[in-house]
C-alpha cells in the first residue's frame, strides 16, 4: 500500500483544514488507517484512527471533539477534518494503514506528511 497524504498548509487559529491520504492498492479496505503527528524534537503523536470499515474510531483524548477521521473505500481515500485549529496543532501530519490501534508500531505503511501550520 502506498500513501498520499495531502492537504496541509497554513492557516490562522480558529480556522479548519482537511487532509486526505490517497492510497494505492486493492487492499486498502483491508486495514485500519490512522494519522499521526509530529513536531521537531518530539516524537509522532496519535491523533486518530479509524477501523476497516469506518465503523469504529479513536482520538487522542485531547483532539476530541475538534478533530473527526473518515474514510471513504470506494475512493481509497481517508480523511482528517481539523477545526478550531490551534497554534499547537502546528505538525507534519502524517497517515498510516496497519491494525486498528493508537501505537504508531501497529501500522506497516505510511505516507510521506503533510505540513499543516497554525498562526496566532
Amino acid at each position: 500500500v502506498q500513501l498520499q497524504a495531502s492537504g496541509g498548509g497554513l492557516v490562522q487559529a480558529g480556522g479548519s483544514l482537511r487532509l486526505s491520504c490517497a492510497a494505492s492498492g486493492r487492499t486498502f479496505s483491508s486495514y485500519a488507517m490512522g494519522w499521526f503527528r509530529q513536531t521537531p524534537g518530539k516524537e509522532r503523536e496519535f491523533v486518530a484512527t479509524i477501523s476497516w470499515g469506518g465503523g469504529s474510531t479513536v482520538y487522542a483524548d485531547s483532539l476530541k471533539g475538534r478533530f473527526t477521521i473518515s474514510r471513504d473505500n470506494t475512493k481509497n481515500t481517508v480523511y482528517l477534518q481539523m477545526n478550531s485549529l490551534k497554534p499547537e496543532d502546528t505538525a507534519v501530519y502524517y497517515c498510516a494503514a496497519g491494525f486498528y490501534g493508537t501505537n504508531s508500531h501497529e501500522y506497516m505503511y505510511w505516507g510521506q506528511g503533510t505540513k499543516v501550520t497554525v498562526s496566532s
